[in-house]
């Protein structure tokens, strides 16, 4: 009697995940020769379609950096019809200084890097491991701020910029303008405070057990443990420093220290249309390399989902 109703369970357990496993075509319709058929067709016009949507607008800008001019607006889509011109890259390295532009942009990045992931991680550990009795008010706050939209804030915080607290000099045309406002970022801050939510809590209270303070335990265990996380965390930051331009624009109106983003469109008017697509190249190698190096983290979607528990 026991076995049978063992077996009716097991039976019901595999009819439920043959269910949920079930999607809009069974595996009964998918032999079918003209279903196979069918779905084979729909996934090569659909990888065709994504491959051209997203790949298409980089591979032209990459032919277009290496093409004269009047090819580019007399024959927009061939391979190099009067030969390829190098002399583009060199040119806008050297005469447009995108050398100098591109090392600001490099600073920028670096220092919104480091500050975000500062505050993402101290801020996550104390709301997540620490949990001090006003951490659910801290939370809300948090949370609250990602409703307040970033145009409204524009204003208030170029005046703190223009008249800081405490140290009362400007910080104008200096790079700490932007740092310092990236670094509070309430989304970030969310992102690791939900991956340190999963980590096993079995490995703190052992670490406490053994002496280890807080600092001990965030430093020893928590960011061993948060590497996908971070490397998430790092790619958001690197590429939204990387692209901003209102905020870079308010806070350096010097040219000297301008990255990128607020450059390339001053310059546009003076350059000729093969140099400037040049340009444009060259400061989209930085995005494109850093997704080539984090994409399983994307494609995993890691660090949305939780640490692996053990």
């Amino acid at each position: 009697m026991i076995g049978d109703t063992k077996g009716r369970r097991k039976k019901a357990r595999k009819s439920l995940d043959d269910e949920a496993d079930r999607g809009v075509l069974s595996e009964h319709e998918r032999r079918r020769g003209g279903v196979r058929a069918s779905m084979t067709g729909v996934h090569i016009v659909l990888f065709v379609g994504l491959v051209v949507a997203g790949l298409g607008p980089i591979l032209w800008l990459a032919k277009a950096a290496v093409t004269p001019t009047q090819d580019t607006l007399q024959h927009p889509f061939e391979l190099w019809p009067n030969g390829i011109d190098w002399a583009n890259l060199s040119t806008a390295w050297n005469d447009v200084h995108i050398d100098q532009y591109f090392v600001n942009t490099l600073v920028i990045a670096a220092g919104s890097w480091l500050f975000q992931v500062l505050v993402a991680t101290t801020a996550g550990y104390a709301l997540s491991v620490l949990k001090p009795k006003y951490a659910p008010i801290l939370n809300m706050a948090v949370l609250a701020t990602m409703f307040i939209p970033a145009v409204v804030l524009l204003v208030p915080l170029y005046l703190t910029i223009l008249h800081p607290p405490v140290i009362g000099t400007s910080l104008l045309n200096t790079y700490w303008a932007v740092w310092l406002p990236a670094a509070a970022n309430a989304f970030n801050i969310l992102l690791v405070k939900r991956f340190f939510d999963n980590l096993p809590r079995e490995v703190f209270e052992a670490a406490k057990t053994d002496g280890a303070g807080p600092f001990r335990v965030f430093w020893s265990i928590v960011l061993p443990m948060s590497r996908p996380i971070l490397g998430v965390v790092s790619v958001f930051a690197i590429i939204a420093a990387w692209k901003d331009f209102l905020w870079p624009l308010l806070v350096l109106p010097d040219p000297a220290v301008q990255p990128l983003s607020v450059r390339l469109p001053a310059v546009q008017s003076q350059t000729e249309l093969d140099v400037f697509l040049a340009a444009l190249a060259i400061s989209t190698i930085i995005p494109v390399a850093l997704f080539l190096v984090f994409q399983r983290l994307f494609l995993r979607s890691a660090g949305l989902g939780g640490a692996v528990k053990g």
